[in-house]
């Protein structure tokens, strides 16, 4: 009030100084009401494991699909590991690594990774590489260059990392490991002008390495988006931008297989109020990924497959960083997708349209994704909103197999709103009807 009231004297002084006859004062309109609570993500990654897009050439195969992959709106393009893979004591992991400056014969050239990064920067995608820093696979020239560089047992042989016999541990106490660590990390950055780093494992390598190798990687590329697999949030002060959610896959799927459908909000509000403040909202959130996806059948995961699109709304609407992973949007899919085979699928038109249009719904929902949240879930359906002064976020998913009706909040019964999936402005009554593993996504 105080300032207003300075502001009004010294422009009715500059009137009647310049002889104005009239006290009308140009003030700004009425701000809009703030958003309440904190920045939320509006960014979408798609996960593609280049071994789903042929049996040979992959990259080329996953370098057709980036129009209908961005298409979907998604942002970031997370590669799997391209490197090559490890053949000494191997299982056929991709990230069993033989060489990490080099690709992957059966994925492609060195050429064909420039063109695919090319590709995607022109289609407005950043693209961000696998990164196994932990440890090698055993036929690594390291291992015999330079032995030293890696922990050995009480009996002096090098050790396996982590209980995995494919691969051998780093010694990261060793000056020399995290420099030629380093050294292959900013490769990829600086000479073929990748955006990040999704680090496998981030929690078997020192946090302060990572410090070390984040500043290193940003001297090239300050705006470097990286993403630690770990759940634990000293990681943000080490550097990196975006930690795991662990808990949404299971937490989802436990809610479309009987469980308590509430319990998906309950979760994806404990994980993301862990997040310190100055990293907002930055936690990976997913129906699916590659583990989750090689360790269940992905047939009944979420109680049928067409309820992996339902699953997909949960994971995202209820903010974090959403991600959908190459499988998602393919017909036929079915037992456990294991990364480690060759396996082209036959990825869909219309199931790609059906995650365009989830994504547009949570990128025009980002302002008020920051609002209050508030839970009405019932036994089989997840139902929350998100408000802030003059707007509310409404979501309903149908966790069961069967038709469900469910009761609108009060406070947006018989009142119009639109549908974010359609686009269209539609009348809400005093209850939703939903369809099995159906959905609606809705905004005043």
């Amino acid at each position: 009030m105080k300032a207003s009231n300075i502001l009004f004297s010294a422009a009715l002084a500059s009137a009647l100084l310049t002889g104005c006859t009239s006290y009308e004062i140009d003030m700004p309109a009425n701000p809009e009401p703030p958003a309440v609570g904190r920045e939320v993500s509006t960014d979408v990654i798609y996960q593609a494991n280049p071994a789903f897009f042929g049996t040979q050439d992959c990259l080329k195969g996953l370098n057709a699909q980036l129009e209908r992959i961005a298409g979907m709106d998604c942002d970031i393009l997370w590669v799997m590991p391209i490197y090559v893979r490890g053949e000494k004591d191997a299982i056929g992991s991709p990230y069993c690594i033989k060489d990490f400056k080099g690709v992957n014969p059966k994925y492609g050239t060195e050429a064909d990774v420039k063109a695919l990064v090319d590709n995607a920067h022109s289609k407005g995608m950043k693209v961000m590489f696998d990164w196994i820093a932990n440890h090698t696979a055993w036929d690594h020239p390291w291992v015999t260059q330079y032995p030293d560089r890696y922990a050995h047992d009480a009996d002096g042989n090098i050790s396996s990392a982590n209980g995995w016999s494919d691969v051998a541990q780093l010694d990261f106490s060793n000056q020399a490991t995290r420099e030629a660590m380093i050294d292959a990390m900013q490769y990829w950055v600086r000479d073929f002008g990748i955006d990040g780093y999704r680090c496998d494992y981030a929690d078997g390598v020192p946090g302060d390495f990572w410090s070390s190798a984040i500043a290193a990687l940003r001297a090239i590329n300050p705006s470097l988006i990286m993403l630690a697999e770990t759940s634990d949030t000293d990681y943000y002060s080490y550097g990196f931008n975006m930690i795991y959610d662990w808990n949404s896959a299971p937490t989802i799927s436990a809610a479309f297989n009987g469980a308590d459908p509430s319990e998906i909000v309950k979760e994806a509000k404990e994980a993301l109020a862990k997040v310190p403040a100055g990293n907002d909202d930055s936690i990976l959130r997913y129906a699916f990924n590659h583990d989750v996806a090689a360790e269940n059948n992905v047939s009944n995961y979420f109680g049928s497959i067409d309820a992996i699109p339902a699953a997909y709304v949960c994971a995202s609407m209820l903010n974090g960083t959403p991600m959908i992973y190459s499988g998602m949007d393919a017909t036929g899919i079915s037992g456990k997708l294991s990364f480690f085979n060759y396996t082209t699928l036959d990825f869909s038109a219309a199931l790609s349209d059906t995650y365009k249009a989830i994504n547009k719904a949570f990128e025009a929902s980002a302002e008020v994704r920051r609002g209050v949240l508030t839970d009405y879930s019932t036994s089989a359906a997840v139902c929350f909103t998100r408000s802030i002064p003059g707007k509310t976020l409404l979501v309903v998913v149908n966790v069961s197999g069967k038709a469900q009706s469910v009761r609108t909040p009060i406070s947006l019964a018989q009142s119009t709103m639109t549908d974010l999936l359609s686009g269209k402005n539609v009348s809400v009554g005093y209850s939703i009807e939903l369809d099995p593993y159906d959905y609606t996504i809705l905004m005043n």
